[in-house]
């Protein structure tokens, strides 16, 4: 039977209006398991607005009574962890594993940020000229939304609405209809912490309803994560519309392999990183450059030999390294990059079309790929293909793998496996890349510090978690204060202070 999936506004579940409705599929079987309203106009305003309203009451709760309701929240998660990432499964196809990595990394920026009454705190100089002291004070920007992909359905609405929450705001969550259950099942999980209705409203759509977030003047920020192109006209509507927005897009993650190297090491670390989750996440390394031919000729080998021992199967069965991605599109993609590679002149080291689980035909399934001898004029290395595929390029000497991602159009994550000291220090300091990581396969820095990639991979200077969540979901305001002392004389010589 295929459920009826709602909006969430208000504190409750609010059926479509629109007459619209998005399938959403169970990626193993490929049959269709649930609708879901895609709203419009009136719906989203009606949205808007009452996260307005209940922002009011919310950013009077101080610091640290929403800290609790936070950690009430985590508490909450933590208690329905199985069943949520199973639910979180049945929609995207990543594996129970991959389920509950998703819902725990979203909940760590929860935990950092239940230090809101920390993060919150101002600045102050006392006596900035006679009788004079200036202090800050770091205030919500009222109502802001987050528009989020189905790669990660549990743990990117978490990164946007943990820092926005807890700096005061109502926060609108649009996310993917593709997988839109784990997020509604947060946002009620959210009221039952304590959470003031309204404040946390989930509102399922396509485009109409961003469009709407991105012009209705009651929407003061938004935050995207998708592709490059989308990121790039998200954050450029809402600039223009005086929102303040972040938005990232697309990467093609290197690993530099050097010389010296542990590639048995290497090769599982690759592994793990290229294909878990079928390779449908941003800080996927998908290109490997080991550094000379001799270590290229080692390290190929040993991936052959990993990838083809990788077992593919249904996201919920146990054992499995990866299940099924999260459409037949983007099963269908991954298969037509394949063969632009392949007319393109590299060379298919292992070929994973063709693949398909018995007794589960039509899932969205595709077999692990490997690809050698990549050159930088090729698409399938110049473009994401966000699936279970791996490419080797080969880098001649060490300045040439450093050009590499250097020179690629996105810059969101790079590692580098080296026992030198010097060459990594080298590296992290001039490779042109936002987020690097030294031995470490997916370089996603821990909540308390920042993430975000540079070039076409992010738009917008503040970056996600870390303290730079609370200086994007919050405006700062200055006070400068004297208390008259009393007598004329005093009052008659009050200078403002001056930088001379």
């Amino acid at each position: 039977m295929v459920r009826e999936i709602s909006h969430f506004i208000g504190g409750k579940q609010v059926p479509g209006a629109s007459d619209r409705f998005a399938d959403v599929f169970d990626p193993n079987t490929g049959q269709v398991q649930a609708r879901v309203p895609l709203a419009d106009k009136a719906e989203t305003e009606a949205v808007i607005a009452n996260a307005v309203e209940g922002q009011r009451e919310w950013a009077a709760f101080n610091p640290q009574k929403r800290a609790r309701v936070l950690m009430k929240f985590l508490q909450l998660v933590q208690d329905e962890m199985e069943p949520l990432a199973r639910l979180l499964s049945s929609e995207h196809g990543k594996t129970i594993p991959d389920a509950k990595g998703d819902i725990q990394r979203g909940l760590e920026v929860i935990e950092f940020a239940v230090g809101a009454p920390h993060l919150l705190k101002g600045e102050y100089t006392e006596s900035a000229g006679t009788g004079i002291d200036v202090y800050s004070m770091r205030q919500p920007l009222g109502v802001v939304a987050g528009i989020t992909p189905f790669n990660f359905p549990a743990m990117i609405p978490l990164w946007k609405a943990g820092p926005a929450l807890a700096a005061g705001n109502a926060f609108i969550l649009k996310p993917s209809e593709r997988d839109p259950s784990v997020p509604l099942r947060l946002a009620e999980l959210f009221l039952e912490a304590g959470l003031p209705p309204g404040v946390f409203n989930v509102v399922n759509g396509d485009k109409e309803v961003v469009d709407v977030l991105l012009t209705d003047d009651r929407v003061k920020a938004i935050g995207f994560v998708g592709s490059t192109p989308i990121a790039q006209y998200i954050y450029e509507t809402a600039a223009a519309h005086g929102k303040r927005a972040q938005c990232f897009g697309g990467a093609k993650n290197h690993a530099i392999v050097m010389p010296d190297a542990d590639l048995d090491d290497v090769a599982d670390a690759l592994v793990g990183a290229a294909y878990g989750s079928a390779g449908e996440r941003c800080m996927a390394l998908s290109v490997a450059v080991p550094v000379g031919e001799e270590t290229a000729n080692a390290l190929v080998a040993k991936l052959k030999e990993r990838v083809g021992a990788l077992k593919i199967g249904r996201s919920d069965d146990e054992g499995v390294d990866f299940g099924p991605l999260v459409s037949q599109a983007a099963a269908d993609r991954v298969d037509e990059y394949i063969q632009i590679g392949i007319d393109e002149g590299a060379e298919a080291v292992v070929d994973g079309r063709g693949f398909t689980l018995e007794g589960n035909e039509d899932g969205f399934f595709a077999g692990a790929t490997l690809f050698d001898k990549l050159t930088p004029e090729m698409r399938v290395y110049k473009e994401e293909i966000f699936g279970p595929v791996l490419l080797v390029a080969r880098a001649a000497d060490y300045e040439e793998a450093l050009r590499l991602p250097s020179e690629h159009e996105y810059g969101n994550g790079v590692a580098i496996f080296t026992r030198d000291g010097d060459t990594a220090r080298d590296f992290t300091n001039r490779v042109n890349v936002g987020m690097v990581g030294v031995n470490v396969p997916i370089p996603v820095p821990i909540a308390y510090h920042t993430f975000g990639g540079w070039k076409r991979s992010g738009f917008g200077d503040l970056k996600q978690h870390g303290p730079d969540s609370f200086r994007f979901y919050t405006k700062t305001k200055t006070v400068t204060q004297r208390w008259p002392s009393g007598t004329k004389e005093q009052a008659d010589h009050f200078v403002i202070p001056t930088m001379n």
